[in-house]
């Protein structure tokens, strides 16, 4: 099973949803070779609510999972920012994702985040499986955190921008971590738009429905991660096109008519 841990489903946390370029992120992520992804979308993005609304109504449960049309399971999750620096990625039911992003709406804005303890004491409340995306990346302080606040986390997330941007320093730190607190490292694209599936994903030797599953196959390291050789090419076109697409949209453009639109030939 090809899983990708990190991902999202709308091109910025500020821009709204759209159903078209969703639709076309799973598609296209089933193309790119994955069997499931983790839709970890910004807590305090617009219409979060909105756009697992849909998700429900196009897919089927499946386990932990909703399993889409073409076939490609997601695991609800969200990506949540910490009073310290740093983002917490946490993957459930669709429930439980729903009700703690509920919960979280005091403490959407800057100045406002939770600290990383009563983060993880609120999602303790919870069947939720929760690790830290990209550790090592500026401004992020959640590797400063005492020891006996990090081992509540499950894993870490071995990041594909970060990869890109330098593959030995995020590999080394990352590893180092997982080591120290005895933790799986796992693997995310951190795509916001298509051309950035696939640069590294997990490879499990099982088929996962659950949560339990994952986890029992993460901590006995059944699994694998894959870099692709084009990485580096792939985040950095991602990152210009989704400038290019954003300043469409604040030009007045439909940029998902733009991205989506057949060839005119």
């Amino acid at each position: 099973m090809r899983l990708d841990f990190h991902t999202h489903g709308k091109l910025a946390k500020k821009l709204p949803f759209s159903t078209v370029y969703t639709d076309w992120l799973f598609g296209e992520a089933k193309s790119a070779g994955l069997d499931a992804l983790c839709l970890t979308e910004h807590f305090n993005t617009l219409q979060f609510a909105d756009l697992y609304g849909y998700l429900a109504s196009v897919s089927r449960r499946v386990g932990d999972a909703l399993e889409l049309e073409n076939s490609l399971r997601v695991f609800p999750g969200m990506e949540t920012d910490v009073a310290e620096g740093g983002h917490i990625l946490s993957i459930g039911p669709l429930e439980a994702i729903l009700e703690l992003n509920r919960r979280l709406e005091p403490y959407k804005e800057k100045g406002k985040f939770l600290p990383f303890e009563q983060l993880m004491d609120l999602f303790d409340q919870y069947p939720v499986m929760v690790g830290c995306g990209h550790p090592f990346r500026a401004p992020g302080h959640v590797p400063e955190m005492p020891q006996e606040q990090l081992r509540r986390l499950k894993f870490l997330d071995l990041n594909g921008k970060d990869l890109a941007l330098d593959q030995e320093r995020t590999e080394r730190l990352t590893y180092d971590l997982g080591e120290k607190l005895g933790m799986p490292v796992v693997s995310g694209s951190d795509t916001h738009q298509a051309v950035q599936y696939g640069c590294v994903f997990t490879i499990f030797q099982r088929d996962c429905v659950t949560l339990a599953e994952l986890r029992e196959e993460m901590e006995a390291g059944r699994y694998e991660i894959h870099l692709s050789g084009n990485a580096a090419f792939q985040v950095r076109t991602a990152c210009l096109l989704k400038r290019s697409l954003k300043q469409i949209h604040a030009l007045g453009g439909d940029y998902v008519a733009v991205l989506t639109q057949e060839d005119a030939e």
